[in-house]
């Protein structure tokens, strides 16, 4: 009786895999999180910003054919279009067709074209990224809610100066960076276009 040894005894055997099952069990662990952290990254990300691409020349030179932007879907959610400012709406309020253009002008505002010259409320615009002045003339009043735009390829671009008006509940958000072609990266963002040719005429 004395011989005999316990059968509850552990016995130490070296060939146990719980050190590979350890180690597969982290690898597993740390591959889901990381797949669930870029998930919810992405959707972030979607939910803030959208890509997009430019597929006409109406922005030319600014934005030419290829191009692919970054929009904020929330910029106007905490503060309001500028003049200058490049947006995304949706045409007609159409989900399906979404165009790119440049605010001129805001609620209240008086536009007019004439002369090849754009001027709100009376005040001369100083655009720099035109390669070609306007070459038809008109004069409208932005009503409360719309929003004024036009291309920067001015005479071979459909926007206000053809059809009127975008509502702002059309609009997508705000282009803030050329992201492609490399050599292209750059901000669209700038100071607003009246406030600084009202400064540069005093």
């Amino acid at each position: 009786m004395d011989n005999l040894t316990s059968s509850t005894e552990p016995e130490n055997n070296p060939e146990t895999p719980s050190g590979k099952n350890t180690s597969s069990l982290g690898f597993w662990r740390d591959l889901f999180e990381t797949i669930l952290m870029a998930v919810l990254l992405f959707l972030v990300l979607n939910t803030v910003t959208s890509r997009v691409r430019v597929y006409n020349i109406s922005m030319e030179p600014t934005l030419k054919q290829g191009y692919l932007l970054v929009v904020n879907k929330l910029a106007y959610r905490f503060g309001d279009p500028k003049h200058g400012d490049v947006i995304v709406f949706h045409f007609q309020g159409d989900t399906s067709e979404d165009y790119i253009k440049r605010v001129i002008g805001l609620p209240g505002d008086q536009v007019e074209v004439s002369q090849g010259v754009v001027k709100v409320n009376g005040v001369p615009l100083t655009e720099p990224y035109l390669n070609e002045l306007p070459s038809y003339a008109n004069i409208w009043t932005v009503p409360e809610g719309k929003l004024f735009v036009l291309g920067d390829n001015r005479n071979y671009s459909s926007d206000s100066h053809e059809w009127g008006f975008v509502d702002e509940s059309w609009v997508v958000g705000k282009a803030v960076v050329i992201y492609w072609p490399l050599d292209q990266i750059r901000l669209l963002t700038g100071p607003d276009l009246v406030k600084a040719a009202s400064v540069s005429s005093q």
